[in-house]
């Protein structure tokens, strides 16, 4: 009979605490939430998208779809890296980081955060 009572004490305790635990867990982030990252361009610059045979990213040489003008804000939350020597620019300080934006690819050094 004593040990009943403390093995269901016991369980009572285990419950109060994994029941604490888990209703006082973080919520977890949707899969799929939308963005919301703006940026604004520092300089016109031109919006590539990558041909057909250049593979994900931009390069120097991909077709311009649009240009875009100094103080324009887009909205971008991915970044996708050159790992060739195509995909290099010269413009804002060079790299091969290409920030994706509604229409193609801009160079990451030309956009700051808006």
């Amino acid at each position: 009979m004593h040990l009943t009572r403390r093995l269901r004490t016991a369980a009572a305790a285990v419950t109060a605490v994994l029941a604490t635990a888990l209703s006082a867990a973080p919520p977890t982030a949707a899969a799929s939430a939308p963005c919301t990252s703006t940026w604004r361009a520092v300089q016109k610059v031109s919006v590539r998208m990558p041909a057909w045979n250049e593979g994900p990213v931009a390069t120097t040489r991909s077709p311009i779809v649009r240009y875009l003008h100094r103080g324009e804000q887009v909205r971008s939350c991915i970044v996708a890296v050159g790992r060739n020597s195509w995909s290099q620019y010269r413009e804002c300080g060079g790299g091969n980081l290409w920030r994706v934006v509604p229409g193609g690819q801009v160079p990451s050094g030309c956009l700051r955060r808006a």
